[in-house]
């Protein structure tokens, strides 16, 4: 029986493949990280070549560990790290240069020359809302389509290349799909509608690439790769030992596989994911809601012959990766499992507030000027606090971007269903509960991202018949249930808020000189 799955989650700061069977359970996984580059201040950069061959050892492990045929796989899913942008060489298979990751504000001067260009018809300047009618984003250094300029730009002889039709650009999913179905050797060069709309290429009521925001980055329409459905056979993987000819039948970036994985069908569904950085998807129906409270308007997913779901997103820059820079920056943890120890040994933070602007402030606030403050410190203040305070900092933003939804939508959650590796820390999960003032669901199986994939790949290839039988393999595992007061909540949210004023307006002239920009 082909009764198995094999899903690509592809992250910020590692890869897994895990293989589920027909009830949604894992029979093997196999994960690594790979290298951050940090070659300037604002710069982050990925090894693209590394992460695909990290990948094909992950398969060959994976599928080792299962103890299972070939034939028994039904299909592979890919999730991945949505707005990382990649750019090779369509002969060669070679990128031009390391991957530019979502995280990275290099591209910011770009951004803000598009923001000040003059719009002919009023004589004003754009401003950062120029393309969200089309795409449903802001102008910001996050999406992809700065990015592929700056490297069109930057890198000697690039634009001449693309112009000729020589240079293909992906998103991580069309760079594996690339690689895993032949290459140089005629691999496909797609991407699918919830990776497309995160370009800010795509025009979201027609799901195709927009002239307008083409012309607008001056990007050639060659360079793009073909967007597909979520859930639907796209190819067959081809020069990979042991699974030549299974079909990869899913595709959805990360945060709508995780949506996907925590069965968030209905119109108001939502979940909010506590990985790298932090991200609330809010399921909109069929027809794109445009934000007027500093969220973005995206993809949820589409079925294959069916219409796309739409979505709300907040997205927080920075989570988890807080705590892998207190491990790796500063050396205040030695690895991830103290985490949990260290923050509930003290009650509070001692006062300390994190706010982890290093990359400016996404949403709701759209900050790209802000960067990271640590205030409220005294001599009480230990380890243990900070790291305290830097989960507590996932949490405050997290109520932020809620809010944001609950003004859009009018609609307030009466849960909020979470998953993540931040959704593991007990303590976190008690707060976010204690600053929202309503429950906190956790599933009982951890790896939604990853199960997103596999139920997209699923129902494309039969394993699953239809949303209802997924959504009936999505179990709860734990509740949190609120227990703080509306005074301590009410305060310790304006003390946040205090904490965040004195992150804005840093990045100047002066700090450009001072960082090398």
């Amino acid at each position: 029986m082909t009764d198995h799955l094999i899903s690509i989650d592809q992250g910020t700061t590692s890869t897994r493949v895990i293989v589920f069977d027909k009830h949604a359970r894992v029979v093997a996984s196999a994960q690594r990280e790979h290298r951050q580059i940090f070659e300037k201040p604002g710069w982050v950069g990925h090894d693209a070549v590394e992460i695909w061959q990290t990948t094909k050892r992950l398969l060959h492990d994976a599928l080792g560990k299962a103890r299972i045929g070939r034939e028994r796989i039904a299909g592979v899913g890919i999730t991945n790290q949505r707005e990382t942008t990649v750019v090779w060489d369509a002969a060669t298979g070679e990128p031009i240069a390391d991957a530019i990751v979502w995280q990275d504000t290099r591209v910011q001067h770009i951004v803000d020359a598009l923001a000040a260009e003059v719009n002919p018809v009023t004589g004003a300047p754009f401003g950062t809302e120029r393309l969200r009618q089309i795409t449903g984003l802001p102008l910001a250094s996050y999406f992809s389509a700065g990015k592929v300029r700056w490297l069109l730009d930057e890198i000697p002889g690039a634009r001449e290349r693309a112009e000729r039709g020589e240079l293909r650009f992906g998103t991580i999913d069309s760079w594996l799909i690339y690689n895993l179905t032949g290459g140089a050797n005629g691999g496909l060069h797609v991407t699918d509608v919830t990776n497309a709309s995160r370009t800010q290429l795509c025009d979201l009521r027609t799901l195709q690439w927009s002239d307008e925001a083409l012309a607008a980055f001056n990007i050639p329409r060659s360079m793009l790769p073909q967007i597909v459905s979520s859930s639907g056979t796209i190819g067959e993987m081809r020069g990979v030992p042991g699974l030549d000819g299974v079909p990869i039948a899913g595709v959805l970036g990360d945060q709508q596989a995780a949506t996907f994985g925590q069965a968030a069908f209905a119109p108001g569904s939502a979940k909010h994911t506590f990985g790298t950085g932090g991200f609330l998807i809010v399921n909109t129906g069929e027809q794109p809601v445009f934000s007027g409270n500093g969220l973005l308007t995206t993809v949820a997913y589409q079925l294959e012959g069916q219409t796309p779901v739409y979505a709300l997103e907040g997205s927080v820059a920075v989570a988890g990766s807080l705590h892998h820079w207190l491990r790796d920056n500063l050396g205040m943890l030695r690895d991830s499992t103290e985490i949990e120890g260290l923050a509930s040994s003290v009650p509070d933070t001692g006062g300390a507030f994190i706010v982890p602007a290093f990359s400016g402030l996404f949403a709701p606030r759209w900050q790209p000027d802000a960067r990271g403050v640590i205030v409220g410190l005294t001599r009480f203040v230990t380890r243990a606090h900070l790291v305290r305070a830097a989960s507590e900092a996932s949490v405050y933003q997290t109520v932020e971007v809620i809010e944001a939804a609950a003004a859009d939508t009018g609609v307030r959650l009466d849960e909020l269903r979470v998953d993540g590796g931040g959704s593991v820390s007990d303590m976190m999960m008690q707060f976010q509960a204690d600053m929202l003032g309503i429950d906190v669901v956790r599933p009982e199986i951890l790896e939604t991202t990853a199960l997103g994939a596999a139920f997209a790949a699923g129902l494309a290839t039969g394993v699953w018949q239809s949303l209802d039988e997924v959504g009936g393999l999505v179990r709860e595992g734990r509740r949190w249930i609120a227990r703080m007061g509306d005074e301590d909540r009410q305060r310790r949210l304006r003390l946040w808020n205090r904490a965040v004023e004195r992150s804005l307006d840093w990045v100047d002239d002066d700090v450009r000189a001072y960082a090398g920009d």
